[in-house]
């Protein structure tokens, strides 16, 4: 019923810039919270951040100051701008969604199929 779709990751050399972008399609009648959540080989997935549509938009410690995310409510898209990056950064970052579907009486969670980011010289 709902599908997420990412693109923007790839290979960068530390200190660059990246963004990925996130789109939402399907039966969709409403968003409430989008986010980016990464996995690095060997560890579990993190969040990275997310922005609701009402309240405050959150960031990890990690990615503070360098990260930004944006949504475009109109579209159903959520973009990561990722500025002065580190090889730490380097995971599949897929993205996330709370979504009402049309007919549907509650929200349910959604992910993306993910996209590799790779920081290295």
């Amino acid at each position: 019923q709902v599908q997420l779709v990412e693109s923007g990751g790839g290979l960068v050399q530390p200190g660059g810039s990246l963004r990925l972008s996130c789109a939402a399609s399907g039966s969709i009648l409403s968003i409430s919270t989008m986010a980016w959540y990464r996995q690095a080989p060997g560890k579990e997935r993190e969040l990275v951040a997310r922005k609701p549509s009402i309240g405050t938009t959150a960031y990890a410690d990690s990615v503070k100051a360098r990260f930004i995310i944006s949504r475009d409510f109109a579209k159903n898209t959520v973009d990561l701008q990722m500025n002065s990056l580190k090889p730490e950064d380097t995971a599949v970052y897929y993205c996330n969604a709370d979504v009402r579907v049309l007919g549907g009486m509650v929200s349910s969670n959604y992910w993306g199929q993910g996209t590799q980011v790779t920081v290295s010289s």
